[in-house]
């Protein structure tokens, strides 16, 4: 079983969804807290992995693992114009 540890998150999203206008009438994509967070640390401000896993308090294993998550996600709802809301954990 994994472990989970609390990840330290910097910054509460004002927006908790995104939608495309008009909406493509697909399901909605779901990006967690933590992915929104790995992407603002590195794509927005930057920083290196390492960097953003130890201002989250995880390792750089987990912010490539939550990078890769919602990079994924992102490009896909882009792709398919589909909405994108942000839930906690």
């Amino acid at each position: 079983m994994p472990r989970r540890c609390r990840r330290r998150i910097g910054w509460v999203p004002f927006y908790r969804s995104l939608s495309p206008v008009p909406p493509s009438g697909r399901g909605a994509i779901f990006l967690t807290v933590e992915e929104v967070e790995a992407l603002r640390l590195v794509d927005f401000l930057g920083l290196t992995q390492e960097e953003a896993g130890e201002r989250m308090g995880v390792s750089r294993g987990s912010v490539w693992r939550a990078l890769s998550s919602a990079r994924r996600k992102v490009a896909q709802a882009i792709v398919e114009g589909r909405e994108i809301v942000i839930v906690p954990g």
